[in-house]
């Protein structure tokens, strides 16, 4: 009810707690919540909600940065800057260039995440452990409900696909080393 979870590692895993407190607060029909689902494809669930949620999170607080950043380089629009290549002073810019230089990585990280959203916006329960379900559920309904724009359409790949994590850790990667060139930039500034 108030968004948190706390993990009981009496449990054999996070799955086995969810339907345990499930089954506290609605008694017998949690003993229901894995037909047509497996771990599998929960795992699978999890991790994607997983991901898009962090992906909203992360995206946001981008865009919050390069508001900062561009209302920095609105003060100091008429400030003149030595602009460095291999650590040598080579041309005179303003500051405020050099600053809109981080919006433009920053756009282009946030563009990145925005793709990996969209490749990850599959829902992929009932697939089951890999083969799917001979139950007569109604996946697209399901994925409305968890705001996915679509199923998966191959069982076997919806429980074993990882490639949206590995992208996700990429453009994450992508994120950081503009964050390194940005507090590099900042100590080169602060140096003598």
């Amino acid at each position: 009810e108030q968004g948190r979870f706390a993990y009981n590692p009496a449990e054999e895993d996070i799955h086995s707690q969810i339907q345990s407190d499930l089954k506290k607060l609605i008694g017998a029909a949690a003993d229901k919540l894995h037909a047509a689902r497996s771990r599998n494809d929960l795992i699978a669930l999890d991790m994607k909600l997983y991901c898009r949620d962090h992906i909203v999170q992360i995206g946001g607080l981008l865009e919050i940065l390069q508001e900062a950043i561009v209302d920095c380089a609105q003060k100091y629009q008429s400030v003149i800057i030595p602009a460095y290549t291999h650590l040598q002073a080579a041309q005179l810019i303003s500051a405020a260039h050099h600053l809109l230089a981080y919006v433009e990585m920053i756009e282009r990280d946030k563009s990145r995440l925005i793709d990996c959203a969209m490749r990850l916006d599959q829902m992929p329960l009932g697939s089951c452990a890999l083969s799917g379900t001979s139950l007569p559920i109604d996946r697209g309904f399901v994925a409305k409900e968890l705001g996915f724009s679509s199923v998966t359409r191959n069982s076997m790949d919806s429980v074993s696909d990882r490639d949206f994590i590995i992208e996700l850790l990429a453009d994450l990667a992508i994120v950081a080393m503009h964050f390194s060139r940005i507090a590099e930039d900042m100590i080169l500034w602060a140096s003598s």
